[in-house]
């Protein structure tokens, strides 16, 4: 008798840790590459509409101040997986092989009995551990026809765009898991990542449009070394050929457009042939050339990202179809921001403002109030521990940043939390030329140094100078708020065990 009641009480006990992880929340994480917030209608664009993704900022809460502690895509996917700045996990710059053998947030979830995934552009040289699947993209990949590497299949070329590809795999893995497990999935789009090949339905998708100028498209640079150092502006570096697709030579067929099938060809050489036209009609030079540029930047790197959102937008309604968006955090974030003509740029790699923060949203049915918008200094260390957080996991010890869930849950008391954020870039000379360089963002200000072929450093007040023209680090009205900046920043340094930059923070003759 009393054995039957041991085993009813333990099959109940099962009964109840097994009804308990059916509710743990599915997890999905859409991360985009260099996709800029201020081409998101979300943070506020007007001219270009991104329905898709707003839709999960409107389901729940939308970042302000989303930052990134290193502007740079290898590197931001390395510390997404392990809640670590790059000097901790070992992964500094783009083109190295990242160790997996790490902690890795995805394999503690496996730990949990979460299914993991990744599905689209890996880019750390190694390939990946802690996924029950993964298929993904060799190296870059390409927009069009790209080859993939699928778990336990050798690498396979896939006809079509890549950005539908990416968004059909992942359908596929939702619909084919095992639906008796919660699961985390990233869905990981090479869009919008340079060089810009919209999809061939998006060609010319906004040349009914003459973008504006940012204010400072012309920027003259003074007082700042770096920015004058730079190899990265839409007038000298961006190129007429491989980026703008001005005077492509269609019948050799090489480079970027090697791979597409002469149904994808024709009118993409259709669309170029009239743009090449237009560019030989004009010949500009000089100011008008760097602003015909901007244009023909604008209208491709936003013509990429149209496809983009119309696929979140597929991927959203086929999980609200299936029933699973109750139970399903969907998150839409990209690696890092991006210039769009800002200082007459494009790429990031900078602490400033267009580079280091980012888009970040995220939809939590019943625990994020639809509508919330938060202003924290919230950064990419702190992603996972969220949704270890999520998933009712504790973190391990050796992540930097804490869950930010507490601060947007709704009904929760606001937590302390940091009032900066530490940054720290490295890749140096290749390929923008952009000096290696540390420092802080808080909400009014931004303290970089820059070292190694320079000691320089640089002060921004962003309530008075939001576009980060004006380097205040000499003027002597800031002193004092630059001697309790410095303090700040060293212990930023110590907190996240940033040996490099103590050295060089120490040795710094400024």
């Amino acid at each position: 008798m009393r054995t039957t009641a041991l085993l009813l009480l333990l099959s109940l006990g099962t009964f109840a840790q097994s009804k308990t992880a059916a509710k743990r929340p599915n997890i999905v994480f859409i991360f985009s590459d260099d996709h800029a917030y201020q081409a998101i209608s979300a943070y506020g664009n007007k001219l270009v509409q991104t329905p898709n993704i707003d839709r999960i900022a409107q389901g729940g809460v939308l970042f302000r101040n989303a930052l990134v502690t290193n502007s740079i895509c290898g590197p931001s996917r390395a510390t997404l997986i392990t809640g670590k700045y790059s000097h901790m996990n070992g992964y500094k710059a783009n083109e190295g092989k990242f160790d997996v053998t790490q902690m890795l947030f995805p394999r503690v979830l496996q730990q949990h009995d979460y299914q993991t995934a990744w599905i689209g552009k890996w880019h750390l040289g190694s390939l990946p551990e802690g996924f029950d699947y993964w298929r993904i993209l060799p190296g870059q990949g390409f927009y069009y026809n790209p080859n993939f590497i699928e778990k336990g299949k050798d690498t396979a070329r896939v006809g079509g765009y890549v950005t539908d590809l990416i968004t059909d795999f992942s359908v596929d893995w939702i619909k084919n898991r095992d639906s008796s497990k919660p699961f985390f999935l990233v869905v990981a789009h090479k869009a919008t990542h340079r060089e810009w090949q919209p999809d061939t339905q998006d060609l010319g998708a906004y040349d009914h449009i003459n973008f504006p100028l940012p204010s400072n498209f012309y920027d003259d640079y003074k007082d700042r070394i770096a920015a004058k150092n730079q190899d990265m502006t839409i007038d000298k570096t961006m190129r007429m050929v491989e980026d703008l697709k001005v005077h492509v030579d269609w019948q050799r067929k090489t480079g970027l457009f090697s791979r597409m099938t002469p149904a994808q060809q024709a009118p993409f050489q259709a669309y170029y042939e009239g743009v090449t036209k237009d560019f030989d009609e004009k010949k500009p030079t000089g100011k008008a050339l760097a602003e015909w540029k901007f244009q023909r930047y604008m209208k491709d790197y936003l013509a990429t990202a149209r496809s983009l959102d119309r696929n979140i937008g597929r991927l959203l309604d086929y999980i609200d179809a299936s029933g699973l968006a109750e139970n399903t955090v969907v998150i839409y974030a990209s690696d890092q921001g991006f210039y769009m003509g800002e200082h007459g740029w494009f790429d990031k790699r900078f602490i400033y403002d267009e580079s280091m923060r980012t888009a970040f949203m995220m939809r939590y049915p019943g625990v994020i109030k639809p509508g919330t918008q938060s202003d924290a200094l919230m950064a990419n260390i702190d992603w996972a521990p969220t949704m270890l957080d999520i998933a009712g996991v504790k973190a391990p010890a050796d992540i930097q940043g804490r869950s930010f869930l507490p601060l947007v849950k709704t009904g929760s008391k606001n937590p302390a939390w940091r009032d900066a954020v530490y940054y720290h870039y490295y890749e140096y000379p290749e390929p923008h030329h952009v000096y290696p360089h540390f420092g802080l963002r808080s909400k009014q200000y931004t303290l970089v140094h820059f070292y190694g072929e320079t000691d320089s450093w640089e002060l921004y007040d962003l309530k008075k100078d939001p576009t980060q023209q004006h380097n205040v680090y000499k003027d002597a009205k800031y002193q004092q708020v630059i001697g309790g900046l410095k303090k700040q920043l060293k212990g930023l340094i110590e907190e996240y065990k940033d040996e490099e930059a103590m050295k060089v923070f120490n040795s710094s003759r400024s």
